[in-house]
């Protein structure tokens, strides 16, 4: 470069990501010196108002923390307070937990990857735009979406903080038509998502690694969701197989931090950054997707999961979480289709003075639960720990080296351009800030 390029930008507002943050770059002849992501919501206690609850509360509660993901906050809250108590939900009664799940995670992606992450790729500026010239794609996105939305209306109530779900199972349970009456919009959606793989892999991606430590949940046979114990794949792409933890050793390996610009705290494993989500959950569990999803993969030029393929490129995934969609609706087609009711809604559960953990794949990434009961049943402790706070400093460090290279290849490197590409890397994550918010004012400090 031509002189020295000395300047701090300032991204007042993030847009489409759910919830309020903003971006702050310096950058030092050249070089980017400081990279943060600023989480400006004011804390939401959640952890503080469970204390004092009843056992039974905080499925209820914490769902609320998200209005995207909170069956995520629901089924880690049941399984950490059953898990305390002794108690294991199997049988037909976790197969519907997992539809349930399903259904979060495809309406939840379709939204991300079709409103939220494809303009980035299409030169729009938002959904609306890229409606007028890609109509087709974001009417299959919502369709999609649909879908997801009907399995947790279905089967929670409603699609929106379901209220069927309790601590044991559910208050009350489908009967077998009731399910398959969803099966000719699950089929469609089916078909829809199979295009949006190879809509999705036609996008021209920026060659770019991510370095970070990848953690996801380990289910031999499945690829995880709601089951398995966390697995860390330390140099993702070296061939050093995944190694996995107790989940109650989670806080041991993933401790938490506060740093002055921002109201989150920021979790490190081990001591470093990490990255949880699609990229990792490909990584870690890649080989036991659906024959379907995994077909779609490797037709996507994502390699063959069977063989343990690894996707680093952080920009990629929106074709991973494309791929996920795939799988995610071949399981609840496959959940539906050999659905038996359970004998019972729900199995009891006996509290007592306990403390349990669990752990279980949002669509964002592994979400962690820890609660402490008394002889009644009264939380006297609580922990969570969300993806987007484990993802903190990985989203940081992909911003920062995107923009590093682009210096150093000498692109457009206005600040708008910067702008646009901190964007673009940061919506890659599709961090769960809060709920959902609109972007972006930009200040500029120039030297």
């Amino acid at each position: 470069m031509n002189g020295r390029d000395d300047r701090s930008l300032r991204l007042g507002a993030l847009t489409r990501v759910e919830g309020e943050a903003a971006l702050h770059l310096g950058i030092e002849d050249g070089s980017v010196t400081r990279t943060q992501l600023r989480i400006y919501e004011p804390p939401r206690l959640f952890e503080a108002l469970l204390i004092g609850r009843g056992h039974t509360e905080p499925p209820d509660i914490t769902s609320r923390i998200c209005g995207i993901c909170p069956v995520a906050y629901q089924m880690t809250a049941c399984q950490a307070i059953e898990q305390a108590c002794g108690v294991t939900v199997d049988g037909p009664l976790a197969e519907l937990r997992r539809l349930l799940y399903w259904g979060e995670w495809i309406e939840s992606h379709a939204l991300h990857v079709h409103l939220l992450h494809a303009p980035d790729f299409l030169g729009a500026a938002d959904a609306v735009e890229l409606a007028r010239g890609q109509r087709a794609a974001v009417e299959r996105g919502l369709r999609i979406k649909q879908a997801g939305n009907a399995i947790l209306e279905r089967l929670g109530g409603r699609s929106i903080h379901p209220v069927n779900v309790r601590v044991g199972g559910f208050y009350r349970t489908p009967a077998p038509d009731d399910l398959l009456a969803l099966s000719a919009q699950l089929s469609r959606a089916r078909a829809d998502a199979l295009e949006t793989v190879r809509w999705t892999a036609a996008f021209d991606f920026p060659d770019i690694r991510c370095e970070h430590a990848f953690l996801a949940l380990r289910d031999p046979g499945h690829y995880a969701v709601d089951a398995g114990s966390p697995a860390v794949l330390a140099a993702p792409g070296d061939g050093t197989p995944a190694r996995t933890f107790p989940t109650a050793d989670f806080e041991e390996r993933v401790a938490s931090s506060q740093k002055s610009y921002t109201t989150a705290p920021t979790a490190a494993l081990d001591g470093h950054r990490h990255l949880t989500g699609p990229l990792a959950r490909y990584a870690i569990s890649g080989r036991w997707l659906h024959p379907v999803a995994a077909q779609a993969a490797r037709d996507a030029g994502l390699g063959d999961p069977a063989d343990g393929t690894v996707c680093a490129n952080p920009f990629r995934s929106i074709v991973v979480r494309a791929v996920e969609v795939v799988h995610a609706l071949e399981s609840a087609a496959h959940i539906i289709e050999h659905y038996t009711p359970p004998p019972a809604p729900a199995v009891p559960v006996t509290p007592h003075a306990c403390v349990g953990s669990a752990a279980t794949e949002a669509p964002r990434g592994l979400l962690y639960h820890r609660y402490a009961l008394d002889e009644d049943g009264t939380l006297t402790a609580a922990r969570i720990v969300p993806p987007t706070a484990q993802n903190q400093a990985a989203i940081e460090e992909d911003v920062r080296r995107a923009v590093q290279a682009r210096l150093d290849t000498g692109g457009p490197a206005t600040d708008t351009d910067l702008t646009e590409l901190c964007e673009r890397a940061v919506r890659n994550h599709d961090p769960c800030i809060s709920c959902a918010a609109h972007f972006l004012a930009l200040t500029v400090d120039r030297r």
